[in-house]
């Protein structure tokens, strides 16, 4: 049985993001003969258990908080939490989950864990921020080792996949794609379901509802949505699922521009919670500044949904509109980066024009189907 050590700053519980759902969806498809899990990863919360069997991952959990220190403090107790249980193990690879999970594991090595590493580009901030921030810039030769020695970097989009070359790493590259949430795409939620939270957000008839489903940060542009609202009628409202930094600055956008009555935050949500948000909704508006792959996207394709988003980063990927990509069906309605007034004018199409969305929505769902599911 191979052994492998998985190096994240979250996991299930608590902050569950792409990256995450992603390695819950990898482990959970490989049979637990072959190959042994273990994880360390921050303590965020000191009720949460040091040790966890959750799936198939032993999770090991050390610090305390969130705050930036604890993050940074992560990166040494891990590696210690690392050799001790390499003494146990004997780890036949680490496994560093996103570009400064290369810190933890590098240290690991460096600490006396003989094991090779493997790097997955699940990072959906700009490859700007992500390393040439002043915090980080101190870090990055550490970081370019970790990129020139891993033995693979699997990225989950082509626009990931040119990172390597970018940081020097003559590594080879193997692109592998998230999937949508299964749950989106087999359908499990229920009528009775969907009818309860209508009820729970106060859904009247007539309303229509735009839908975000991912974290409260600047990359994924929620204020833009909320501007577009100013362009459209009052019976469209947008639904904001999810918890993040920039909930104070979005609620108080929101009094600013006395759109109380009109925007719903409902905060931290699970992964199986938010596909019945998706279902609530009417058109799923995430017109992000930066993005890996976009999971969220995909999964509300699955789910149906007309999507409004822009073409950043590996969005490219699956993104696309007549006017853009002429030649290339449909599957979504593009807009700029930082445009509420194109945002409005999406919206206003697709609700003027539902058989050519329905044609859209449903070209996008089988191209999620065929290319971005778990399963294949």
């Amino acid at each position: 049985m191979k052994k492998i050590l998985i190096f994240s700053l979250a996991y299930y519980p608590r902050h569950v993001s792409g990256a995450e759902a992603a390695v819950k969806e990898i482990t959970d498809r490989i049979a637990p003969g072959d190959f042994e899990f273990h994880m360390v990863t921050l303590r965020f919360d000191k009720n949460d258990p040091a040790d966890e069997l959750l799936s198939h991952v032993m999770v090991h959990r050390v610090g305390v908080g969130s705050t930036y220190l604890s993050k940074i403090l992560f990166v040494p107790l891990a590696a210690a939490r690392a050799l001790e249980l390499h003494r146990q193990h004997h780890f036949d690879a680490l496994w560093a989950l996103m570009t400064y999970m290369l810190l933890p594991t590098v240290f690991a090595q460096w600490s006396g864990v003989r094991a090779p590493h493997i790097l997955t580009l699940q990072d959906g901030d700009s490859y700007e921020k992500v390393f040439h921030r002043a915090r980080i810039i101190p870090y990055l030769p550490i970081i370019d080792y970790g990129f020139r020695r891993a033995a693979v970097v699997q990225a989950i989009s082509s626009y990931l996949a040119t990172w390597p070359k970018r940081r020097g790493s003559p590594s080879p590259v193997v692109v592998v794609h998230n999937g949508a949430n299964p749950r989106d795409l087999n359908e499990t939620v229920t009528l009775a379901e969907v009818e309860q939270l209508k009820l729970l957000l106060g859904k009247k008839e007539g309303e229509i509802y735009l839908v975000n489903t991912a974290r409260l940060e600047h990359q994924k542009a929620q204020d833009d949505v909320i501007r577009a609202l100013t362009f459209l009628p009052q019976q469209i409202k947008f639904l904001i699922v999810g918890g993040g930094s920039d909930e104070g600055m979005l609620k108080n956008l929101v009094k600013e521009l006395h759109l109380e009555d009109r925007v719903i935050l409902t905060g931290q949500v699970t992964r199986d919670e938010v596909t019945k948000y998706r279902k609530v909704a009417d058109i799923f508006v995430a017109p992000s500044r930066s993005e890996g792959l976009g999971n969220a996207f995909l999964s509300a394709m699955a789910s149906r949904l007309p999507v409004v988003a822009t073409q950043e980063g590996g969005l490219a990927e699956f993104i696309f509109d007549e006017k853009h990509n002429p030649g290339t069906p449909a599957t979504a309605w593009v807009v700029e980066h930082d445009s509420p007034e194109q945002i409005a004018a999406a919206v206003q199409d697709i609700l003027a024009n539902p058989d050519q969305a329905r044609r859209i929505v449903d070209t996008a769902r089988e191209l999620v189907q065929r290319d971005f599911n778990w399963d294949s």
